[in-house]
């Protein structure tokens, strides 16, 4: 099998047992980027060099004996909001076009102890604002299934590079579903994982009491292996909680060994609850229909599936955009043309230098959601907006917590269609926001959610659905789709070379 057609964890197991070289792997996923990347534009920054030496690096390490872990010398993207010490990070805005960090993100410092070789950063929506991934300001990333749509966003390069098999794995950042979402549109696995679970030091904040870092790869093992890496308590967040990183051991090992499979195991007692009102809200036929199997899938398997409702959920997406509005125009306002970042140079005063800096390096959906924020956080709309959307939030959490004492997880779609044109909704605004109808909860309530592939839309287009559980329950969601891909092969499915 060629490298680049396998799991990050079995380059991983070839790599342990000297079939293959650190920088076997890395050369083989760089020389990638460099003849087929252009075509999908994934990448903002290739750490070539860096990536090499890191590699070689870790070949030292692991033929001195040392224990690392199973994903030790093998490569992985990282989305470029994510800080890295000295390789530019740009948050795909002109704002940060000459940034260079002085300072790692905590989850690239634990990538780099466990052995991990980072290949480059990520093409995403600007500040993570968006959900296709056409508001950077490096360019447009397009869909390696069809190179006319959009992959998803806002971690659209980072799902991209490694459906185009140019990353066998990447870590994106989840906000109101650009982890998942873009994992359904270009039929990966991702991860959101519950809030505080991992640091987000480094992670250049939109909305701090909504963003969380997550992993996405070909398949949940991969997703798990790369979550217990960089999960886990940082003193230097004030958001996190959890004391130890997660253990998907059981798993993950020895996964590239033939015969290594959940497969025989079936999921008798899990109790899966499908929220019949999501079906009703703007949902295709192709995207039903393929959730729908996925439940049914799950039910052969084992698990009792149930309909029920989620009360508040058409204020989910009003709420989300409210607080998230609100908590970027704090969070951007330390972009002011003095301390770092861009600075006009048609400036003359110091106001002008707050104006004309704000208003050259953000891109327009940036500044729309500045304005928003600013808007429902002033004097006489306050209570009105911001307080209102506040108390829609803790409406829907209540709503899941009651979900829970009668479900282990539940299921849902991803996305109400499979993957649109590019400018499709990029000159609509309102329609962009209301995608996120089946993602946003997830976040306002701080669970984790496992995206999956689920199916094809007519188009051939993929269709992705979530599982989402309690706080801190990744390990039966990842335990829950194991069985499922063990018993399905929708996630072995790879584009054709160049888009349809």
């Amino acid at each position: 099998m060629k490298i680049r057609e396998m799991t990050a964890l079995e380059i991983g197991d070839k790599i342990k047992k000297r079939e293959l070289s650190c920088r076997e792997a890395a050369v083989e996923y760089l020389d990638g980027i460099r003849n087929e990347g252009q075509a999908v534009n994934a990448f903002i920054t290739v750490m070539g060099e860096e990536a090499l030496s890191q590699a070689d690096a870790i070949q030292r390490r692991i033929d001195q004996g040392e224990d690392l872990s199973p994903l030790a010398g093998v490569p992985v993207a990282v989305k470029d909001n994510i800080c890295t010490d000295g390789t530019k990070t740009t948050a795909a805005s002109k704002m940060l076009s000459n940034f260079i960090p002085p300072y790692n993100a905590t989850v690239i410092e634990r990538l780099y102890q466990a052995g991990a070789v980072i290949i480059g950063k990520t093409n995403l929506d600007e500040y993570a604002m968006g959900g296709s991934t056409e508001t950077s300001y490096y360019g447009i990333t397009r869909n390696p299934w069809d190179l006319e749509k959009v992959p998803g966003g806002s971690s659209g390069g980072s799902a991209a590079a490694v459906a185009a098999k140019l990353a066998p794995y990447a870590l994106g950042s989840d906000t109101g579903g650009s982890i998942r979402q873009p994992c359904a549109f270009c039929n990966l696995t991702g991860i959101k994982p519950t809030y505080g679970s991992v640091s987000r030091y480094g992670l250049m904040a939109y909305a701090s009491s909504l963003d969380q870092i997550g992993t996405m790869g070909k398949d949940i093992k991969d997703c798990a292996a790369a979550l217990s890496i960089i999960s886990g308590y940082d003193s230097k967040d004030s958001t996190s909680v959890m004391k130890e990183p997660f253990d998907f051991s059981k798993f993950v090992s020895n996964c590239a060994k033939d015969g290594a499979s959940s497969s025989d195991r079936k999921l008798a007692g899990l109790k899966i609850g499908v929220p019949k009102n999501y079906f009703d809200i703007g949902i295709s036929d192709e995207v039903k229909s393929a959730v729908m199997e996925g439940a049914k899938t799950f039910e052969q398997l084992g698990a009792t599936v149930e309909e029920f409702e989620i009360p508040a959920v058409e204020y989910a997406v009003p709420a989300y955009y409210i607080i998230a509005c609100a908590e970027a125009s704090s969070n951007l306002s330390r972009y002011d043309g003095i301390k770092y970042g861009y600075r006009s140079d048609n400036a003359k005063d110091l106001m002008e230098i707050f104006y004309q800096s704000r208003s050259e390096g953000f891109g327009k959906e940036v500044k729309r959601r500045i304005m928003l924020g600013s808007f429902v956080l002033s004097s006489g709309y306050f209570d009105a907006y911001y307080k209102k959307a506040l108390q829609v939030r803790g409406l829907i959490k209540h709503s899941f917590d009651e979900a829970f004492t009668r479900y282990d997880m539940i299921l849902s779609p991803v996305s109400p269609t499979t993957a649109y044109p590019i400018g499709g909704q990029i000159e609509d605004p309102l329609a962009m926001y209301l995608a996120d109808i089946y993602t946003v909860s997830v976040n306002l309530s701080g669970l984790p959610a496992v995206a999956l592939p689920c199916g094809f839309g007519r188009n051939g287009m993929p269709v992705g659905m979530q599982l989402i559980g309690k706080a801190f329950s990744e390990e039966v969601l990842v335990s829950a789709a194991a069985v499922y891909q063990d018993n399905t092969d929708y996630h072995k499915k790879s584009p054709v070379k160049g888009g349809q």
